[in-house]
């Protein structure tokens, strides 16, 4: 059974070169909006983003495109920028990451599209918004995941005990951008569920500083959070015989069933712990404990005993095990779809569900202009105006 997708009957156009902006358009496709990337002649940069397939296709392109379809629109001219005029008119929503400087020259402004287009939700989606100083900078992924503070505070936890002298790093992929873009979708949403037009400013600064919520509420205090002191007190990522565990404690009936998981160990039955402040400040005598103790245990095993008594732990998984886990399959979160010159492949179908059947993934990334007879073709009298 087919899941009912709540955007089924808008129409979003995506002139898009970065991944937080094209994570948007994904996640309006995902909710069953028909999403039309107008891509320049260059083509969009993503097609040539690294982690690439064998045959040098960009393995990310085909996962932030998927369920999209693709037009040639050359906004450097007076014609393309009349194509794209028309388009948006057929349009709900209208997604745009071309830097500040350059809008006004190609008629991507917020006045010129709002004299237009006075119904359109224009989405801009910039590394450090619309506004503001730093409205005209731009910025990567590493960019954006240091200045907004979550790569300051990484590694923490099991790798900072292991590795202390290594520097910061950035999480593995696009998450800064992904966090922009799932955010910059949210706003788009709500301005349409106004019902009015809107020109809406999203910072992918300003998400990931949103990320970091907890280290900004504890400047309240004087805390200063940082990798090597950030953690919970005890708990965390935990080695095992054949791999690792990810455990989080938060509650006593989580540490009373922790401690029937290790079968009552007499360091645990020191009644000054039944405390939780002293838990807290005992944390790392507690973890020693805790990791010495699981690294005589298998994963499945700990994993299967510590979910049927409650205990918050699950497997610290491998990639191929999320391609091939029992959660993930019953959930069916991935969606099979063949990429030209690469074959069969797995893509998430969306990181979230709207009733009890999965989302479905209808196409792969479509190749460069696919779907240009959605293009209006503007007629000469319309381009002189435009």
């Amino acid at each position: 059974m087919q899941q009912d997708k709540p955007l089924a009957g808008l129409r979003v156009v995506e002139h898009a070169s970065g991944v937080a902006a094209a994570w948007a358009g994904r996640l309006f496709a995902a909710m069953g909006a028909e999403v039309i990337m107008a891509e320049p002649p260059a083509l969009c940069p993503l097609r040539g983003e690294a982690p690439l397939f064998d045959d040098g296709g960009s393995a990310l392109f085909a996962y932030v495109a998927a369920d999209k379809r693709s037009v040639i629109c050359d906004t450097g001219t007076p014609e393309g920028r009349g194509a794209l005029s028309a388009l948006l008119d057929t349009a709900d929503i209208f997604i745009d990451d071309t830097p500040l400087a350059a809008r006004a020259a190609r008629g991507l402004d917020e006045t010129a599209i709002a004299a237009r287009h006075p119904g359109l939700v224009h989405l801009s989606v910039l590394p450090f918004g619309a506004t503001g100083p730093k409205a005209g900078w731009t910025g990567q992924e590493i960019n954006l995941i240091h200045s907004g503070g979550e790569g300051y505070l990484l590694p923490n936890g099991l790798s900072a005990d292991m590795f202390p002298d290594r520097p910061p790093l950035r999480i593995a992929g696009h998450f800064a951008e992904m966090q922009g873009g799932a955010t910059a979708a949210l706003a788009a949403l709500a301005a349409l569920w106004s019902g009015e037009g809107q020109y809406v400013d999203a910072s992918v600064q300003d998400a990931n500083v949103a990320v970091g919520c907890f280290a900004l509420q504890r400047y309240g205090d004087g805390s200063v959070e940082h990798r090597l002191t950030r953690s919970f007190r005890y708990g965390g990522v935990i080695e095992c015989r054949d791999g690792h565990v990810e455990l989080l404690m938060l509650e006593e009936r989580q540490w009373q069933a922790l401690v029937r998981l290790m079968d009552h160990p007499r360091w645990a039955m020191d009644e000054a712990l039944d405390d939780p402040a002293t838990r807290s400040a005992r944390g790392d005598e507690i973890n020693r404990n805790i990791r010495a103790w699981a690294r005589h245990h298998a994963v499945d095993d700990l994993v299967s005993r510590a979910q049927e008594l409650g205990v918050p732990m699950a497997r610290y998984n491998t990639p191929e095990q999320i391609l091939s886990g029992a959660h993930e399959m019953a959930r069916g979160l991935f969606g099979a779809v063949t990429v030209p010159g690469t074959g069969e492949v797995l893509i998430q179908t969306a990181p979230f569900r709207f009733g009890d059947a999965p989302l479905d993934l209808c196409r792969a990334a479509p190749g460069p202009g696919a779907d240009q007879a959605l293009l209006p073709q503007i007629p000469a009298a319309r381009r002189v105006t435009a």
